[in-house]
């Protein structure tokens, strides 16, 4: 897991933050390790991963 975090502010609907962490809540998940999984996924399918530490590693 990361060390060090930083802050991402995301607006949305309230219907949908509403139902979003209902179902975090049903899965027994927090909403932040539900949108850290997305960011990991988005990344690895655009071939980008993150190093901890913060640096970005691209295929060669």
């Amino acid at each position: 897991m990361e060390q060090k975090t930083a802050r991402l502010t995301v607006l949305i609907d309230p219907a949908k933050k509403k139902a979003f962490e209902a179902l975090c809540a049903q899965q027994d998940v927090t909403p932040s390790q539900v949108v850290r999984r997305l960011i990991r996924e988005y990344l690895a399918a655009h071939g980008l991963s993150v190093i901890p530490g913060g640096t970005e590693e691209t295929p060669s």
